[in-house]
This record gives C-alpha cells, structure tokens and sequence, in this order.
C-alpha cells in the first residue's frame, strides 16, 4: 500500500485510537495500533509505521512505553481493516 492511502485511513480515526488488523504480502496479519510520535511525518514520507503489536497495547496505553512499538514498511501491506467489536 502506498503511505497516502495508510495515512488518510489511521488518520481517518485510528491513529493511537483503536487496533487495526493489518494483512501483509509475505507474512501473517497482525492486530496493532499505529502510534504517532515526533519523527511520525518523516516516517510516513518513506512509508515507515511506528505500530504496537496487540499484546503490548494494553500495557503501551498505561505506559506510552515507545519502546513497546516496532516499524513497518507499508509496501508489505496488502489491506488494513478495523476490528469488529
């Protein structure tokens, strides 16, 4: 996926908001939350996103523990949907 179509979909609402379920060309999907910190525009320019695997979110939502975060190269992205509750 290209970073325009990432960004206006969390940026639709979903940035640091809610879990998102992110499916990839050569890897299982994961469950995370994309996260927004000061290098956040720089990285959407090269298509990086900083995003909290889901096991970490509850302790990263008590914490904002950045460390809990991991980048990703949006062009191993193939779809990003939300999650029914």
């Amino acid at each position: 996926m290209t970073n325009d179509q990432i960004g206006k979909f969390v940026e639709g609402g979903y940035l640091a908001k809610d879990a998102v379920k992110i499916d990839f060309k050569g890897r299982q999907s994961i469950v995370g939350l994309f996260i927004k910190l000061t290098d956040y525009d720089e990285l959407k320019k090269k298509n990086f996103w900083r995003i909290v695997s889901e096991v970490h979110i509850p302790k990263w939502k008590d914490s904002h523990d950045n460390n809990l975060a991991r980048i990703f190269n949006g062009t191993e992205f193939t779809r990003i949907t939300k999650i029914s509750n």
